[in-house]
Order: structure tokens, then sequence, then C-alpha cells
């Protein structure tokens, strides 16, 4: 896979391929590139709006979206291909004919993809029922080893079915009225606005993957009451245990930044074709790859530090990931795999020329003896274009002469302007100012630099060579490394977001929420968790919510706290359910299965239309936002103006 997939927080690595009939049935797969992760929807869209689907695209952020060619959809019912060219034009849209929506080929892929077995997704049984979503996963997945030229490795991939609808349902406009990722108005105030969204309040994690978790679970907040409640008796046991908190947090620092989206890579193997596409000439693909067996080496070397904090620890969730991650023998054997082939002192490192020589240092000394000599050449460039810099020191006094390396331009001269009188000699080329210092190259610089890169990259191909072996046991069985990934993931967003958040706060300003099967919604002392830390005076509101008293109409002037009354209660729900403590004195709740917000002016000069006339055409997705509820809902009215 091309390193740049999901690179960072904010770089889309999913795609979607999306199909319909004329029954109103929708059928979603979305595969995540850099969780090696298939996640699969079908439902009725009773809205001719597709808010169901505009939902569920809002949350995966696809960087590709898949559609048939021909529309399926009832009359009345625009399809989902002008939905795509309507709302999502900035995503990509690819178009694939109707015969690649198989939903047979999609069943036999998902039986042979998928790391648990297809009964525990109830899709052996009843597949032809949820047809749609195979087909679209079918076509998805063809989409995606014909585009990327890789193969998917069988029993490697975390399938999940209708996941989406077992969470918290919120749909784009609600997600955007409650600042849950972004502020309102951040294109009026820019970046540097002081007001922050929840998520960028929560968002102290420290790998990529545990700030995609989080993001998804503010999105999409828990319904099963067993799995939140795990995860707020794991956040009670840390924060009664100091020992335990601090140790997590030091274990988690030992794993790389980038461990979850390198483990799930090795779900995927490039196809056999010819050398001329395997080896370009700059070894880049060699390189990736050398990188991500030394990343898994200091994962798994971290692993037993995270065991001996582990050890004795009490919750449900902390117990279980060491029983399933840290006394599980094949991380072990894993382990010992790689040592008889990696140098034991090989260690990840982030800057640039010292990950570039462990890299071609990683394998053993003597077990190729092609490898060796091409190391030789590599130190003899290296060494050479030390020495060529302390000559030049020497001989244009120049004591503050640099020489630094990026992977993309190689070694090059960076000196400070102060030390240059006048104009640099001529034998310097490529000369560019560059804040205080001055960075430039030597025609002599230049020969050296091409002859090191040419033995780096004969380093990194035979390199790769005497990995074969390895990876293809590595791949034998993936799905401990996709457990291992997510279990980090999870451990970073509860330990360094949840737990974190709740350490910086005062005491007790923060408690634990009780939930309630038919009990009323109270909450005590209830505070915006976001203007809180902006406000030191913030007045705190209570609420009080039952069957025979289900609905609050807060009426009052501009600017008096209505909004933020709403937001406030919407917001505490939602951190509830996705496991955290809530900024209340106390709050008694019940699981929802929806939530739904509509707030301040919305005219439309465009259309004529006033705040009235935008609000009314919302009822009939309101009405059916009520019916198909399965729990009681709060109505919050708020007076515009």
């Amino acid at each position: 896979m091309e390193d740049d997939e999901g690179g960072g927080v904010g770089a889309s690595s999913t795609v979607v391929g999306l199909i319909e009939n004329r029954a109103k049935e929708v059928g979603v797969a979305a595969f995540d590139l850099r969780s090696a992760s298939l996640h699969l929807s079908q439902y009725i869209e009773t809205s001719c709006s597709y808010q169901n689907t505009k939902t569920l695209l809002h949350f995966y952020d696809p960087m590709v979206i898949i559609v048939p060619p021909v529309k399926l959809a009832p009359d009345g019912m625009v399809g989902v291909s002008e939905l795509v060219d309507k709302y999502y034009t900035s995503n990509k849209k690819i178009t694939m004919s109707r015969g690649c929506f198989d939903d047979t080929k999609g069943a036999v892929l998902v039986n042979n993809l998928a790391a648990k077995k297809p009964s525990a997704l109830g899709l052996d049984t009843y597949y032809k029922q949820y047809y749609l979503c195979l087909a679209a996963a079918a076509a998805t997945i063809k989409w995606i080893e014909a585009e990327k030229g890789v193969i998917v490795t069988n029993h490697s991939l975390t399938v999940t079915f209708n996941g989406s609808f077992d969470h918290m349902n919120i749909d784009a406009t609600s997600v955007r009225n409650l600042e849950i990722i972004d502020p309102l108005h951040i294109e009026l105030w820019g970046s540097s606005n002081k007001k922050r969204s929840l998520f960028h309040m929560l968002k102290t994690t420290k790998t990529i993957g545990g700030t995609r978790l989080l993001r998804a679970n503010l999105l999409q907040p828990l319904k099963d009451i067993n799995t939140i409640n795990a995860r707020l008796d794991c956040l009670d046991e840390l924060m009664s245990n100091e020992e335990l908190f601090f140790g997590l947090s030091q274990g988690l620092r030992k794993f790389p930044k980038e461990t979850d989206k390198v483990l799930c890579h090795f779900c995927f193997k490039p196809k056999k074709v010819t050398d001329v596409v395997l080896k370009p000439a700059n070894g880049r693909k060699s390189q990736m790859l050398i990188s991500s067996i030394i990343i898994l080496k200091t994962a798994l070397d971290a692993l037993p530090f995270l065991s001996k904090v582990l050890k004795d620890a009490k919750s449900f969730l902390l117990c279980n990931i060491y029983r399933s991650i840290c006394e599980n023998p094949k991380y072990e054997e894993m382990r010992k795999r790689i040592a008889g082939v990696i140098d034991e002192d090989v260690v990840h490192a982030r800057v640039p020329f010292l990950a570039y020589t462990q890299q071609c240092f990683a394998v053993k000394a003597g077990v190729d003896g092609l490898l060796d000599v091409a190391r030789r050449s590599f130190c003899d460039t290296s060494e050479a274009i030390h020495n060529l810099a302390n000559k030049y020191r020497e001989e244009y006094k120049l004591p503050n002469l640099k020489i630094p390396f990026n992977n993309r331009q190689g070694f090059y001269f960076t000196i400070p302007q102060k030390d240059v009188n006048g104009k640099l000699p001529g034998k310097f080329i490529q000369v560019m100012k560059h804040g205080k210092n001055i960075h430039c190259s030597t025609f002599e610089l230049a020969s050296l630099n091409v002859r090191n890169k040419s033995a780096a990259a004969e380093c990194f191909m035979r390199t790769e060579i005497c990995l074969e072996a390895l990876l293809e046991v590595i791949r034998e069985d993936i799905s401990p490394l996709t457990l291992l990934a997510e279990v980090l993931c999870l451990l970073d967003m509860i330990v360094n977001s949840f737990a974190h958040t709740i350490s910086t706060k005062p005491v007790d300003r923060y408690t634990r929420p009780e939930f309630t099967d038919n009990g009323p919604m109270a909450i005590d002392a209830g505070r915006h968790p976001v203007l809180e830390s902006l406000h030191s005076d913030f007045v705190p509101n209570n609420l009080f919510l039952s069957d025979a008293s289900n609905m609050i109409v807060v009426m009052g002037p501009n600017m008096s706290g209505k909004s933020t009354y709403l937001q406030q209660v919407c917001l505490i729900v939602l951190l509830a359910q996705t496991g955290c403590y809530v900024p209340a004195r106390f709050a008694s709740l019940r699981v929802v299965d929806r939530m739904f917000t509509r707030i301040g002016t919305g005219d439309n000069v465009e259309y004529n239309s006033s705040t009235v006339c935008c609000l009314e055409a919302l009822f009939p997705f309101f009405l059916e936002f009520l019916s198909t509820s399965i729990h009681y809902c709060w109505i919050f009215i708020v007076m515009c103006g």
C-alpha cells in the first residue's frame, strides 16, 4: 500500500460502495484501508432526502464513492449516483458496471476475507436478504485490488454488519450544531478561534489510530450498555489507581505513532507483477516494507512492559486485554521469528537519516553477501560526504556549516547567513535563503548523493528479498496483529483522551453517569464541556425529564444561553454513551438511539423562505425520526430571536 493512504488524522482512507433497489433499500460497504476493516450496512431509506445515507457518508468521510451507472431508485427519489453528484462533489466518484455489484461473489469474498466466521455476522444463512451490501462489498474490494495493486490476505479483515445502526444516530446538521467535530463559523473565525469543538478538546491521543477512533465514537456513540459500563469501570480504576494510569501512559508511548496503520497493512500483499513494477529505481516500496517490519518489531518489544503494567488490573476491559494480548503466545513466537532475521539493535526512528540507516542495516550481517557489499558502499559514500563537509569548513572558513538530510533531497549544506561575508564561493550551487540560513549544494556533493542513494536502494532491494519468507509467515495468521491494532487504539482513547481530560480538571468536576432502563433523565449541576474551559464563571444547569414530562420549551432573549443549554444536555448524553465521565455533579440517563437538533435561524433568501418555512420542511423527517426511535426522545424547542 502507498504511504499516503490515511497518512494523517484528516486524510480519509475509506472507500465506500453504494447501491439501491426499487424497494427503497440501500446497501453500503465501507472499506477502511488504514484499519483493514469492512463495514456493511443495509437499510430502508424512508426519507426522499436520503437522510440515513447522508449520515453514513458524513461519518465515513470517504475518499472514493463507488456507485452503479443506472438509477435503480423508485420514482420520487433522485438515486444514489445523483445524490453523490449533488452533495459530495469534493469526493471522487467512481462508476462501475452493474456486473461488478455481484452479491454472490460478495458473499464468497466476505467468507474468505473475514477474520471471524460469517455465522458470527449473520450473513451465511441470510445472505440473500442482505444481498445489496454484499453486492456493494464485491464492487468495493474489486476496485481496491485493481486500483491499489494489492491482494487482500484471507481471514485478515475485521468485518462488521449493520454496525452503524448499532450506535446512536446523529445527523450531519446536528453534528455541526452541537460542535462535535468543528466549532461553528470556523470559516469566519479561522483556526485561531479560541473556542474549540468537543473533538478538539478531547484530542490528546498519542496515535493517529486513537484519534480516528475518538472521532468515530463521538459521531456514533455506543448503545450497548455493557460496553459503555465496561469503559466506565476501566475509567474508575484508572482514576483511583495512579500507578496504573501513569504506567499505561508510559507504556503506550513505547509504541510508534503509526503502529495501527502498519500492523493492518500486513493484511495486503502486492500482486505478482514484473520486477520493473515491483522494484522501482529508488527502492521506495522496499523501504516502506522494511520500515513496517521495524515498526512491528518495536511494537512487539514494547508488549512485555505493557503486560507488566496490566498484570494486576481489576476492571473487566483491562483484564480482557491482558488475557487476549499479553498472555497470547503468538506474539512471542512472532517476536522470536523477527529476532532471527532482524538485528536486535534496530529500532523505529523518526529522524530521516537515522531511519534511513536503520533500514539499510535492518537484516543481520552475514545473511546475504550482496547486501553486505551494498552496505559497505553506503557507508563509504556517507563517510565521504561528511569528510567533504569537514573539508569545506576548513577551506572556506565556515565553522558552522552543517550537513542535514531529508528523504527527497538527500544531503545538502546549511550555512548561517551571518557567517557569509558577501557572496558564497562559486563552487556552491542551488543557493537558496531559508530563514536565517542558506541552503546549498556542490557538484561533488550531488555526485556523492547519487552514489549514496543508489547504494541505499540496493540495500533496500536485497533486504526485501531477505524478508520475503518472514512476511509470508506473518501473513499466514494476521488476526493477532489486527487485534493488537484495535487494542492500542482503544487504550489510547481511554487513557490518553478520556482519563487525561478528567485528570486535568478539579476533583469531582467530572462524574460517572448512571444508566437506567425506565427511570427519568436527571442532571444535577451540568456544564457545557467546552465552554466551561473558556469561562471560569460558567453557571451550572439542572435538568429533569420523565415519561410524564418529556418536553421542555426554553424561552428567552437573544444571547441568554438557550442554545448553550441544549448543546450542554446533548453533549453530556453523547459523552456518557462514549463511555466517558460527564461534567456534572450527578447524571442519570437512558440510552438514546437518535439525536436530532436544529438551532438558531435558518433563513434562505434564495428560496424566499423564512426560518419557520425552513423548519416546516423538516417535519416529515422529524416525524419519521419519532416513529422509528426505540426509546422515548426529548424535544427541545429553542425560540429564535
